[in-house]
This record gives structure tokens, sequence and C-alpha cells, in this order.
């Protein structure tokens, strides 16, 4: 796809005025409710939509039916970022009147990485064409780590934090409460970050090993850096929103990670196939149709089989608190209570 100076300026422009509207939205904070959070993800999704259509009416078939195909990956690897923003949010109990602001900034971080991901991406794959060997090796690897992941089924839910943000905090210091939405303190005539901050940081660094799986994966769909960076920007606008709006529902997607693993082991096979292609080896082209058909019908069938997962283990720890209420209390609960 042919894109002007003029139109990448337009639509920076554009992305940047619906960025600034939903900063002015969430400017106050506040704790945001299910119905908000609800028609705000539809109306991101809803401009997603319209700007892909847009690219068809354009003429531009091809590149509609690759931001579709990058929009709904990335999407997709969003909502599963959501799992790592909960345990952050949990770890520094973060006010609910201040999560919104907490996410707000790292969508803007996401958006500045990812943007310069995607220039150098760009720059690489004009220059070196055997890159899609190591983009699809390393999906591949991405993809066989978060099956070996789901399938050790650890319960531990906890987020601790790296070396990097350890030395920070020990450097500046940190404050011992919140304080609004102030990144900065003075406590004792010293200035010290305030546990804001810190989270705001803990996002920012997460941003960063997000934006090293995203982008080779939506690379392997488009070449095309307009589609690319166009597909991201849709794809995290709206994070904040439905963050408040599946926070409850992000537990029951017990089968996310395996949907996931598949999406990105095809996606990871389709670019080895596009690099063996290049190289004059005869080899299938996976289309972008057919791509679509497999990233949709993986998050369906992903989505369906949570929900079931879900409602069976519910329907057996309630079982299993029948069982025990009937049964009554433990030797050891009765001798704590004769005592």
């Amino acid at each position: 796809m042919d894109v002007s100076w003029t139109v990448w300026a337009l639509t920076i422009f554009g992305l940047s005025a619906l960025i600034a509207v939903d900063f002015f939205i969430g400017r106050k904070p506040h704790e945001v409710s299910t119905k908000e959070a609800g028609i705000w993800t539809i109306v991101w999704i809803a401009l997603a939509v319209i700007f892909g259509f847009g690219l068809m009416a354009f003429g531009e078939s091809q590149a509609s039916g690759e931001f579709f195909a990058g929009f709904i990956t990335e999407k997709s690897l969003s909502v599963d970022n959501l799992f790592v923003f909960v345990l952050i949010m949990a770890k520094f109990a973060v006010p609910a009147q201040l999560q919104q602001r907490v996410l707000l900034i790292g969508v803007l971080i996401a958006l500045v990485l990812r943007a310069i991901f995607i220039a150098a991406g760009a720059a690489v794959i004009a220059n070196f064409s055997w890159v899609f060997y190591i983009f699809g090796a390393f999906l591949i690897y991405t993809a066989w780590k978060l099956i070996q992941e789901a399938r050790a089924d650890e319960e531990d839910e906890d987020w601790e934090e790296n070396r990097l943000l350890k030395s920070i905090e020990h450097r500046f210091g940190v404050a011992d409460k919140y304080h609004g939405t102030k990144l900065f303190i003075r406590d004792n005539g010293k200035r010290v970050m305030t546990p804001l901050m810190v989270v705001m940081l803990a996002i920012g660094m997460t941003d960063v090993l997000f934006a090293v799986d995203s982008i080779p994966a939506i690379f392997g769909l488009t070449q095309d850096p307009y589609i690319v960076f166009t597909a991201n920007a849709f794809a995290l606008m709206g994070l904040r929103q439905l963050y408040f709006l599946i926070g409850g529902l992000l537990k029951k997607l017990v089968h996310l990670s395996y949907g996931l693993s598949v999406i990105l082991g095809f996606i990871g096979v389709k670019l080895v196939l596009h690099a063996l292609h290049e190289s004059g080896v005869h080899v299938p082209v996976v289309s972008i149709p057919f791509s679509l058909a497999v990233i949709g019908g993986v998050l369906v069938v992903t989505t369906i089989t949570s929900l079931v997962a879900s409602k069976k283990m519910a329907a057996a720890e309630a079982e299993e608190a029948r069982k025990a209420e009937a049964a009554g209390p433990s030797d050891e609960e009765s001798k704590t209570l004769n005592s």
C-alpha cells in the first residue's frame, strides 16, 4: 500500500485527537462503571471497523483484510496482557479511582514503544529478508512457551518486580501511600516517587515485553508499516475501558493461552513459509482470508471452551463447598471451637 506523507500526517493527527478525547474523558480520577466501559469499548471497536472498511472503500481490499487480521490478533494479545495489568494493580493496591489514569499512561507508553519497534522492524525487513526466519522461529518458540505455562497450571498469581524497577525505587525512594495523581512528592525535604509513579514504570516496562511479542506477530500478517501501525493503535485504544469491562471475565478465559499459542504458532509457520517463498522455494503461501478465518475460529473456539470449563469448575467448587458444609466441622475445627 503506497501511503503518502500527507496520509501519514493526517492519520497520526486523527489518532492523536482520539487519544486527546480519551484523556479528556478520563482526566478526572473516578471509578469506571461497567456501563461506561461498555459504551466506550463499543465506540473504539466501531472506529476500528469503520477505518478497516474505509480502506476497502478506497480500493484497498488487500490492506483492509490485513488490517482486520492484524487488529484482531493485536486485540487478542492485548486481552492476554490485561492479566498482567490486573496482577500489577493488585500488587500495588492501586485505588479504583486511579486505575484508569495508570492504564491511560500505560497505553500512551505502549503506543510510543510500538511506533519505535515498528519503524525498526520495517527498516530491518526492507534490508534483510532473512529476518522472517528469526521472527517465525521466535513466534513458534513463544507459542510453545505459552503452552508450557498453561499446562503447568501454576496457582501463583503474584507479580514480582524486576531488578531495574527495584533499583529505581532504591535510588529515588517511594512514599508510603498514594497522593492522588501526583508522581513525586517532598518527604522530609527529599523528593521521592509516589506508588503511582512506580506502578506506571511497572506498566511501561511490561509494555516493552508485550511489544517484543506482538510486533513480530503482526509483521507475519502484513509488512506494510502503515497497516502495522494503525492496527496496533486501534487495538491499544480502548484497552483501558476493556480492562474495566472484562476484569471479572479474565479469570474465566482459562484456555486463552492455548488459543494465543495456536495463533502465534500459525503466524510463525506463515512467516517461515513466506521466507522460504522469498528465497525461491516453492511452498504454499497463506492468504489473508485464510489467516482471518484461522484467527477468528481459534478465538471463538477458545472463548467457548473457556466459558464451559469455567462453568464446570465453578459447579465443582460449589459441590465441594456443599459437601463440606453438610459434613460439619473437621476435628481440628471442633477442637478450636471447644477451646
